[in-house]
């Protein structure tokens, strides 16, 4: 059964939130935008560092156009997206300027796993599980 969630068509991004399970069950939100040009799901130091999952985070200088600076990559144990659930997700960690307001960028690495439809006239994204190829 597809799953739905609705997002804001006002906003000038899809805001979505999204949810991370630690190795001791401890859920964490970040606040996360769907970025059709990530190839893969990115996440904040500084959000990760705070969560638990980062020991420390790196000095980091953006450059200018507003890309985030990705300098390592780690394993998260799951991940809820959409009402999806994913295991040990590799994701990038990135260093993201403070004024963007987000925790997360949601990059091809989902759009591939899953169905996924955006209907703007109604604000809602209508996502399911790819059924295997015979």
């Amino acid at each position: 059964m597809p799953n739905i969630t609705t997002f804001n068509t006002d906003a000038p991004y899809i805001y979505l939130s999204i949810s991370v399970i630690s190795g001791n069950a401890a859920h964490h939100e970040f606040d996360a935008i769907f970025d059709t040009g990530a190839p893969l799901t990115e996440f904040s130091d500084t959000a990760l560092h705070y969560a638990g999952f980062l020991r420390t985070t790196k000095p980091v200088i953006v450059k200018n156009g507003l890309q985030t600076q990705k300098y390592e990559r780690i394993i998260l144990p799951q991940i809820q997206i959409c009402g999806h659930s994913i295991e040990n997700l590799e994701v990038f960690v990135s260093h993201f300027e403070k004024s963007w307001g987000i925790d997360a960028l949601i990059g091809l690495d989902f759009l591939r796993r899953f169905k996924v439809e955006i209907d703007y006239s109604k604000g809602i994204i209508t996502s399911d599980a790819i059924a295997p190829i015979a």
